[in-house]
């Protein structure tokens, strides 16, 4: 292109929308090609993380039954397994990785200490192991934080994002996963009552970053100002300082450039100013507008009316007449269970000729803790 034109065939992969040509542009923003975000979009990943911490610290007070005060958080790019010999042997991880909206790694790091600091407060009890049931009340507890962090990035990249199932898992400094790679990190310091301050980290993948920001980086906001500049039609030389399609034109000869005076490629599309949501937590109904896709959703629900442990040789001992003897009262109140969890409790009823259940209890958040011990 030394004489600033372009051939039949630049022009025929510009019309098909071709994106593999090397327009001269700049990269995309915040490492979306695999680097690493740039200052500026770390800066509004954070403030954006920073807005959900209110939210946070309610929801880890409900659970615990405790005040809470959780401050942050500081974003930096770090590698997992140097965070992990910064918080010592063993490490606690959680694993939440995004499975819709954006793809790209997610997880939690923390100290064994501040782990059982937490599943400890929730399940009421002090000097507990770092077992199964503590792990999973962590889960509990983590999948409930992640909330308004996923409303706030699905609000920010007009999508919905959500997470797989919490895992947990305590291992040494060198089991770490993503050790040599690059994560952005977000520490948060978090007291529960008055128990000295825990460090959590939470890790994203970089990638996640310019998928959340989009447009709304520093390197894309010029582009809207640049594109509203007036269209020059018939520039010579191919692209001018607003893009294809604004300033160049075509001549009458059919080439790209240098032609007398016509209109620009793409018949000048109208552009305005991108208005961005603000990033204060905003009250009740934005934190519901991820759940609204799911209204419509099946789930499972059953009555349990009790529960026995039986050996293997009375079960085979069983037949018709026989009497089982299960765990609960006659009178007291019956389990509701949606896809196997207990989220209520009611007493039977009928109905014309069908049983049901009244509701008389919804259970809270600690004695759905407390069951998985």
């Amino acid at each position: 292109m030394s004489d600033g034109s372009l051939s039949q065939d630049e022009i025929d992969a510009l019309l098909q929308g071709s994106t593999g040509m090397d327009l001269g542009g700049s990269s995309a923003p915040g490492g979306a090609g695999g680097g690493e975000p740039s200052p500026d979009d770390l800066q509004a990943f954070g403030a954006l993380l920073k807005g959900t911490v209110e939210s946070q610290q309610s929801n880890l007070s409900m659970l615990t039954s405790a005040q809470v005060s959780m401050t942050g958080p500081e974003l930096e790019m770090s590698d997992p397994s140097s965070l992990a010999a910064s918080i010592g042997d063993p490490v606690v991880q959680l694993h939440l990785n995004f499975s819709e909206g954006v793809d790209g790694a997610h997880r939690y790091l923390m100290s064994s200490d501040a782990a059982v600091r937490i599943a400890g407060a929730m399940m009421g009890q002090d000097d507990i192991e770092l077992d199964d049931a503590a792990l999973n009340a962590l889960q509990e507890a983590f999948s409930q934080l992640n909330g308004p962090v996923l409303t706030a990035l699905g609000e920010k990249a007009d999508k919905s994002i959500m997470t797989e199932p919490p895992t947990g898992e305590s291992v040494g400094v060198s089991e770490v996963t993503g050790a040599g790679e690059r994560f952005a990190a977000a520490r948060y310091s978090v007291t529960i009552g008055s128990d000295v301050p825990a460090e959590i980290y939470e890790l994203f993948d970089p990638g996640v970053i310019p998928q959340i920001l989009g447009g709304s980086s520093a390197a894309q906001q010029a582009a809207p100002q640049q594109a509203q500049q007036p269209q020059q039609a018939g520039a010579a030389g191919g692209f001018g300082q607003a893009g294809f399609g604004r300033q160049a034109g075509f001549g009458q000869g059919g080439g790209f450039g240098g032609g007398q005076q016509a209109a620009g490629f793409g018949g000048g599309p109208s552009v305005q100013s991108v208005q961005f949501p603000d990033l204060q937590q905003s009250d009740g109904p934005s934190e519901q507008g991820n759940i609204g896709l799911l209204m419509d959703v099946y789930m499972e629900m059953t009555v349990e009316l009790g529960r026995t442990k039986k050996l293997i040789r009375e079960i085979l001992g069983m037949g018709e007449g026989t009497i089982i003897e299960l765990d609960k009262l006659a009178g007291e109140p019956v389990d509701i269970l949606v896809n196997h969890k207990l989220i209520a409790k009611g007493e039977v009823v009928v109905i014309d000729e069908n049983f049901g259940v009244r509701v008389t209890e919804i259970v809270s958040p600690m004695e759905r803790v407390s069951n998985m011990t």
